[in-house]
């Protein structure tokens, strides 16, 4: 059985990619924020909110911890942009393959102007905004791969991922508990 988790900041194509390439490859998918809207009954906006960040953090890692005990079948997962930058996550997810999904702070920005109400920590604001990427930005780095996909459409991006996961099935890179500091990048760095 096979996962591969998609990493990154809003609004860098986690979702969007994540069910193309689930489809692509007959595998399933899960985004882990519609796991836990599901299994809460409330958006994450709403939970942020009435709750506040540091109650969803713990929602978010016990909604991950229990999507990686009852994988059943081959699955894509998109994480939500801040669960990546919390130590016990990427802890929990060192034995599965990551990709980072890197695009310039100043696209992520633009694409997520049509999701102000959606995401709770994009503020008004893209100094704030730029802030907050640079801070998880060394913590998306600690991914399996890096895919840069900035002037990229899911079609070509679909295809690069599809290309390193059959270098990880031919050469076991995938099994990071074998593999521990293994990383490459595609695409041009940024």
């Amino acid at each position: 059985m096979r996962a591969v988790f998609l990493v990154g900041f809003m609004a860098s194509g986690k979702t969007t990619l994540g069910a193309e390439l689930a489809r692509r490859l007959a595998w399933d998918f899960v985004d882990l924020d519609t796991a836990i809207e599901s299994r809460e009954g409330q958006t994450i906006a709403e939970i942020f909110r009435s709750r506040g960040e540091g109650e969803f953090r713990l929602i978010e890692a016990a909604a991950l911890r229990d999507l990686t005990e009852s994988l059943s079948r081959d699955t894509v997962v998109a994480l939500g942009g801040g669960t990546f930058a919390q130590p016990d996550n990427r802890e929990l997810l060192q034995h599965w393959p990551s990709i980072f999904l890197d695009a310039p702070v100043e696209e992520l920005w633009q694409r997520s102007l049509d999701d102000v109400k959606k995401r709770p920590l994009r503020k008004d604001d893209p100094v704030e905004f730029a802030l907050l990427h640079e801070k998880r930005l060394p913590f998306y780095r600690q991914a399996t791969v890096t895919v840069v996909t900035s002037g990229k459409d899911p079609t070509s991006l679909c295809a690069e991922i599809e290309s390193i996961l059959q270098v990880w099935d031919k050469t076991g890179f995938g099994n990071t508990a074998q593999n521990p500091s293994t990383s490459f990048e595609i695409g041009e760095s940024q």
